[in-house]
């Protein structure tokens, strides 16, 4: 098995504005020189982590997911982040994971925020996602479904844990512990994308974004409260030599999610 190269960029977002999000994405894009086989953004990235579904919400496939192909094109990897999406009636914060051949899949939050009474302005998801790349199996979970350890547990069906966020400075405590503890109870890396910067709602983030591996150890973490550009390769024969040499989930426990 390869091993997988990731760049994450942890970002400062414009409130409520697509076109200057995507142009800044641009600009960072172009710093990007090294190979790599994923970039991951924040949730929300093209618009910050705003209840105004109804108006800035984009159909499948419009202006945002349009940008999130050419710049796959461009880099010649997959692109992946979150978008308010609408898809009939409803309106979705979606996880975009886009191909440079135009394919893409999705997931759809489950857990929505009600601190921010996410769940009166979106409807959930209801089925985990787990996308395939180079090989390595990956699970797509967005902000909030950190929180629910069920929802995450590795049944042996992924790799890597990834999550793009807009989680606030002021309980950053828990976005660092619990991306910490999901990656040893679940044996698997874990990356987790947060943004800085000040919304427009007056809620400060300090990004913390970081690539754990199964352990629970930093392999890269991004500055507090600076724009960042990561890279970081993760390597198969230390997962697979770890699973080996330490198997826990032979003695996990059963269990269904409804």
């Amino acid at each position: 098995m390869q091993d997988l190269k990731v760049t994450i960029i942890q970002s400062s977002l414009h409130w409520e504005n697509v076109a200057a999000n995507l142009a800044e994405f641009d600009k960072k894009f172009e710093l990007i020189v090294a190979e790599t086989d994923l970039i991951v953004l924040p949730e929300m990235f093209n618009t910050g982590f705003s209840m105004q579904a109804e108006i800035l919400a984009e159909e499948m496939f419009g202006k945002s997911m349009e940008w999130m192909l050419d710049a796959a094109i461009d880099k010649d990897c997959i692109v992946a982040g979150s978008l308010i999406i609408q898809d009939g009636s409803k309106f979705y914060n979606r996880f975009i994971w886009m191909r440079p051949d135009g394919t893409y899949e999705y997931y759809d939050k489950k857990h929505l925020f009600r601190m921010a009474r996410e769940q009166l302005y979106f409807s959930a998801g209801d089925k985990r996602v787990i996308v395939e790349l180079k090989g390595w199996r990956i699970c797509l979970q967005v902000c909030y479904d950190l929180r629910f350890p069920v929802w995450s547990r590795n049944r042996n069906d992924y790799d890597v844990l990834l999550y793009v966020a807009n989680w606030p400075e002021r309980r950053n405590l828990a976005w660092k512990t619990l991306l910490q503890a999901r990656a040893i109870e679940n044996q698997a890396y874990v990356i987790g994308v947060n943004r800085v910067g000040k919304d427009g709602n007056d809620v400060t983030f300090s990004g913390d974004t970081v690539i754990m591996n199964p352990q629970g150890g930093y392999l890269a973490a991004c500055i507090p409260n600076t724009e960042e550009i990561c890279l970081k390769e993760l390597s198969w024969q230390s997962l697979d030599d770890y699973r080996e040499s330490f198997p826990v989930g032979m003695d996990a426990d059963n269990f269904e999610v409804n």
